[in-house]
């Protein structure tokens, strides 16, 4: 089969470019990878208890500032969807924080009831959800920091997202399935039978076509946002798939786990665009909003071929 004139440009911009580039971020092992909306920073949360933020410049990034205050690790974290200069961090400290770059200040420190282990900032920037470890889910208001509701659930939460629109919230669980929630409402919509084992991440494409879901069955799902129905799998990984994201055009999808390798695919015809070669697990990978750049994160104090080399580092594919 011929290759699509766009997979043939994207490889050759990832064989020019093909060389990962570290940037020291945290003492410990990072969690967490988001773009601010304009693509100017980069933000990681660490096991480490901060969060940094690095300036992206031509060829590199720059670190800009770190951000301490909480008394656990952080373990996700995202930026506001459309203002570049807030974002939020889940931790296990039992508190989410609120962070301008501008102050480089926490404006606002919301307590809640258990160790978050997820958070998302809803597209119309009103609300921020956030799972704890005991599966409960609190939708905070944006603006007074009040929690405006609280749902428990009867199943494992893994990860969590609004539609594009707005008006439906997702979560995927413990039994391989995504719940689906109207929204505001938060009345139960549908709950699709995603996969055999544990749905672990969820990730809705820019276009607002499709989202993906990975799993505890090393494979990636696609879904057709508007039918609800399976379109096809990606299944090219062979671990529990961690961390997904989908490049700024919707046409790329980047899957990651415990193999030593991302896979990015096409996402119209699943077929393998690159592997970017990793030497250890990937926690995160998050695609620039503007342009076909890749920040991800590994654990790699792994001990088995380096034990000198700290955890803590940011990566960066497809940097000239």
């Amino acid at each position: 089969m011929a290759l699509s004139p766009y997979v043939q440009a994207m490889q050759e911009l990832f064989r020019a470019n093909t060389r990962s580039r570290e940037f020291p971020a945290h003492g410990a092992k990072v969690h967490s990878v988001a773009w601010s909306c304009c693509g100017r920073r980069l933000a990681s949360g660490s096991f480490d208890k901060t969060a940094s933020v690095f300036l992206l410049e031509k060829d590199r990034l720059v670190k800009e500032n770190n951000y301490r205050g909480h008394g656990d690790s952080v373990d996700q974290l995202c930026w506001h969807p459309s203002n570049p200069d807030l974002f939020v961090t889940a931790s296990g400290d039992k508190t989410i924080r609120i962070w301008d770059v501008r102050t480089t200040k926490c404006i606002a420190t919301v307590n809640t009831k258990g160790e978050n282990i997820n958070i998302c900032w809803s597209p119309d920037g009103q609300t921020i959800a956030v799972g704890n470890k005991d599966d409960v889910v609190t939708f905070i208001d944006a603006k007074t920091h009040r929690s405006k509701a609280e749902e428990q659930f009867k199943f494992e939460v893994n990860e969590i997202s609004w539609n594009n629109d707005n008006n439906m919230f997702f979560l995927t669980n413990g039994n391989g399935c995504i719940n689906i929630l109207s929204y505001p409402e938060l009345k139960p919509i549908q709950s699709i039978n995603a996969h055999p084992s544990n749905c672990i991440c969820i990730k809705f494409d820019p276009m607002g076509k499709y989202f993906a879901t990975g799993s505890a069955d090393a494979l990636v799902s696609l879904w057709d946002v508007d039918e609800l129905v399976c379109v096809r799998c990606f299944s090219r990984l062979d671990w529990p798939v961690r961390t997904l994201s989908f490049s700024h055009d919707g046409k790329m999808l980047a899957s990651a786990s415990e193999d030593h390798f991302i896979d990015i695919a096409e996402v119209e015809t699943g077929e393998k665009l690159w592997e970017v070669q990793c030497e250890s697990p990937t926690f995160t990978v998050a695609w620039h909003p503007k342009r076909p750049l890749l920040a991800f994160a590994c654990d790699d104090k792994d001990g088995k071929y380096d034990s000198s080399r700290e955890a803590g580092t940011v990566k960066l594919f497809g940097l000239p």
